[in-house]
């Protein structure tokens, strides 16, 4: 999940270069279908058994849609949201994973997890509203901001779920099946958008992004997070995302986008507070059974 924060938090940048200048839904049905054929491709090479996970295929349909809506918004939502203002809205997920983790799977949240959670969600706000206290009262949100916190929505549920519905495939092979299913339905959805876009004449940056959220913010992410989803509760899975706005900010400076406002940090700050509060361990030592005995 570590590696898994900082390859998203280059979609965040990269894509936020790129997003005006191809249609959400054209960009991510290509980029899940690059994403499924390296998957694929690996399933052939290690011959992994596909057909035992071919069992109730709505199960793909279900996931792959969340998924994919997510994406979508997010595109959309990075058309006229700030890089690190979109990561921020992303760390509101850990909240949201764990209140779905509760409803579906009962994944209790400890009263030290849930202070994390109020931490992390008070650092992503401040960086939400740029460190703007009015804005904050009034809140003044975007736009793109408002469209991106819908698709953490799905993300949040698609994280539990991954859990609920699995019923025992490999992690590659069932990423595989969530991948296929929302390139599917993304192109049903943006057909007319495939069509319509000039494909030849897209400027070289939309190639670029195509091509690291093909590969690094999807094929990799994707069984990153099914892997991690498989072994921690879903709260402390998406804890990681507090570290994305870290993670971006690094980004935008790498490719000379400026630096965010210094009370911008605190937000950022109290997001890694956050992070290290849901990262210790719960899980307490059991007692020796013949110290019980005795």
């Amino acid at each position: 999940m570590l590696l898994f924060s900082a390859l998203v938090a280059g979609s965040f940048s990269l894509g936020s270069m790129a997003a005006n200048d191809i249609a959400p839904a054209a960009l991510n049905a290509v980029r899940f279908w690059i994403a499924a054929g390296i998957i694929g491709a690996v399933i052939l090479v290690t011959g992994r058994q596909v057909r035992p996970a071919a069992r109730a295929p709505w199960r793909y349909l279900v996931l792959g849609g969340l998924f994919a809506t997510y994406f979508v918004l997010m595109f959309e939502g990075l058309k006229t949201a700030p890089p690190v203002s979109a990561a921020a809205v992303f760390t509101l997920t850990p909240v949201m994973a764990g209140l779905f983790g509760w409803i579906l799977l009962r994944q209790v949240t400890t009263g030290r997890m849930a202070l994390a959670l109020v931490i992390g969600a008070m650092g992503a706000l401040w960086v939400i509203f740029r460190a703007d206290f009015a804005a904050l009262l009034a809140l003044d949100v975007g736009r793109g901001e408002f469209i991106y916190f819908i698709g953490c929505v799905s993300h949040a549920l698609y994280t539990p779920l991954v859990r609920k519905l699995n019923r025992g495939e490999p992690v590659i092979v069932f990423t595989f099946g969530v991948l296929v299913a929302g390139a599917i339905l993304l192109t049903i959805y943006g057909w007319s958008d495939l069509v319509a876009t000039p494909w030849a004449m897209l400027p070289g940056i939309v190639w670029i992004a195509l091509l690291y959220v093909s590969v690094f913010a999807s094929a990799t992410t994707f069984v990153l997070l099914q892997f991690a989803t498989m072994r921690l509760p879903s709260a402390k899975v998406m804890a990681y995302t507090y570290l994305t706005p870290s993670w971006v900010i690094g980004w935008e400076i790498a490719l000379g986008n400026g630096v965010p406002a210094a009370l911008v940090w605190v937000g950022v700050a109290l997001t890694i507070v956050a992070l290290g509060l849901l990262l210790r361990d719960e899980d307490q030592p059991q007692r020796n059974p013949a110290s019980r005995r005795a």
